[in-house]
C-alpha cells in the first residue's frame, strides 16, 4: 500500500485586514496542503479579493499571520512570487502588444539570476539563462495548448485563450501554490471545462491550487475542498458535498438572513471595501 505524504503549503491564520473603521476580513484561517486544490467561494463583497491580496502582499493583513512552507511571507508581492506563490486576476493583466512567448518569459524574471551588465555584454551566462528560458517558456505554451501561437500578440487572442496565457505565465516562476482569482469569468461552458481540466493537470504536476470562483458547480467539482465567506468571515470548510448542503451557505446564495448574519447596511459597507481594495491593487500594480 502507498502512503501519500501532504505538507502544509500555505496557512493562513487570523488574517483580518480593516480599512479605517471597517473590516473586510475577520480572522480567517485557511491551509491549503500539498497536491491539494482549495476552493474559495461567497456572494459579492465577501471580502475575497481582499483576502487573496493579503496572501500575496498586495495588502498587509491588520492582524494575523500568513506562512508558506513555514516561513512568514514578506508584504511585498514581487518577494512573495520569489518565495513560491504565483497568482492570476479577476482582470486579465497581459503585455497585449507583446507576443505569446514574450508574455511568458516575463513570468521567468523571478527564476533568472543574471543581472544588468550581463545582459548588456550579452556574456555567455546570460546567454545560456536566456536560452534556457525561452525552452520552459515554450514547454509551458506547449502544456496550456498555445504552442502554436507563440509569436502571436497576445492581444488577438481569443478570451479563453488569454485566459490560458495568464495562467502560463504565472506558472512561469515555477510557483508551489498557484491562486486563481475568478480564472472562468466570462467564459462559455466549453471554455469553462478546458480550464478545469487546466487545473487538474496544474495539480498533478505538484502545485497546488487555491482558487476564488462564482462558477459553483465548476468549484464543486473540482476542489478537494471548499472555504465559504461571507462578508468578510469564513463560515463553513469542508468537502464539496458538504459545504452544498449547509443551510448558511444556501441563505447566503439565496440572500436569506441566517443567525448571526450581518445586516444589509454592514454587508455594504463590507461589498464597498473590498471594491476599493481591488481598485487600490491594480494602482499599485502597475
Amino acid at each position: 500500500m502507498t502512503t501519500t505524504i501532504t505538507s502544509t503549503v500555505l496557512d493562513a491564520t487570523g488574517v483580518t485586514m480593516r480599512f479605517g473603521g471597517l473590516t473586510a476580513v475577520r480572522s480567517v484561517d485557511l491551509t491549503v496542503n500539498s497536491g491539494e486544490i482549495v476552493g474559495l467561494i461567497g456572494p459579492n463583497g465577501a471580502g475575497k479579493t481582499t483576502f487573496f491580496n493579503c496572501l500575496t502582499g498586495l495588502y498587509v493583513p491588520t492582524d494575523g499571520k500568513v506562512t508558506y512552507k513555514g516561513t512568514v511571507l514578506p508584504p511585498k508581492p514581487h518577494l512573495v512570487t520569489q518565495a513560491g506563490i504565483a497568482r492570476t486576476f479577476q482582470n486579465i493583466r497581459l503585455f497585449a502588444n507583446m507576443t505569446v512567448l514574450e508574455n511568458v518569459l516575463v513570468g521567468r524574471h523571478t527564476r533568472t539570476k543574471e543581472g544588468l551588465w550581463s545582459a548588456l555584454l550579452r556574456l555567455p551566462s546570460f546567454s545560456k539563462a536566456e536560452a534556457a528560458s525561452r525552452e520552459r517558456a515554450m514547454e509551458l505554451l506547449e502544456f496550456i495548448g498555445l504552442a502554436a501561437k507563440a509569436d502571436h500578440l497576445a492581444r488577438n487572442l481569443p478570451y479563453g485563450e488569454q485566459r490560458k496565457l495568464e495562467i502560463a505565465r504565472a506558472l512561469a516562476s515555477e510557483p508551489g501554490l498557484l491562486l486563481l482569482d475568478e480564472p472562468t469569468a466570462g467564459m462559455n461552458p466549453q471554455e469553462t471545462r478546458a480550464t478545469e481540466e487546466l487545473v487538474f493537470a496544474i495539480r498533478d504536476k505538484g502545485i497546488a491550487v487555491l482558487v476564488i470562483e462564482h462558477d459553483i458547480r465548476f468549484i464543486m467539482n473540482l476542489c478537494d475542498r471548499v472555504a465559504v465567506l461571507v462578508q468578510g468571515e469564513k463560515i463553513v470548510e469542508g468537502p464539496a458535498e458538504v459545504v452544498q448542503a449547509d443551510e448558511r451557505v444556501i441563505a447566503a446564495y439565496l440572500g436569506t438572513p441566517f443567525d448571526g448574519a450581518p445586516g444589509s447596511e454592514e454587508a455594504a459597507e463590507v461589498e464597498a471595501a473590498e471594491a476599493h481594495s481591488t481598485t487600490s491593487s491594480e494602482g499599485d500594480d502597475q
